[in-house]
């Protein structure tokens, strides 16, 4: 009798990764994540870049090598995103500390908070690309 009564029940088990592009995060889960990618990303990349600056300051001649190879455009879009990822960093990661005192908790501010890290960083690195690029 119990499998004639049995009904169609929706399953909540594990998420899929198919299932993450349909979910919706809110804004302060999207800094979050961009927090922990800019930290892998500068994590990473850390080794490579110390790397850099030690051959370029053991004569003038590999400095000059090294800035040739910085004007290239890929290379100025690989350092912009790295100047991206720090300053994004420091901005979230001022935004946890807060959070970590108690500040900032509710819905609300939470909310704010995201939108003040995205208005910080974003146009600081804005500032960077027309430095970078050559705009002053």
């Amino acid at each position: 009798m119990s499998e004639a009564v049995k009904k169609d029940r929706r399953q909540f088990g594990v998420m899929t990764f198919a299932q993450t592009v349909h979910y919706r995060l809110p804004l302060a889960g999207i800094v979050s994540i961009l927090h922990r990618i800019s930290g892998l990303l500068m994590f990473v990349l850390l080794p490579f870049v110390l790397y850099l600056l030690d051959q370029s300051l053991t004569s003038e001649i590999s400095f000059e090598h090294f800035r040739g190879y910085t004007s290239h455009f890929l290379v100025k879009l690989a350092i912009l995103a790295l100047c991206w990822a720090y300053l994004h960093h420091i901005c979230a990661g001022v935004r946890h500390l807060l959070m970590d005192l108690h500040w900032g908790l509710d819905k609300l501010s939470a909310r704010k908070s995201s939108v003040a890290v995205f208005s910080v960083s974003l146009p600081l690195t804005a500032l960077v690309a027309l430095k970078l690029f050559g705009a002053f």
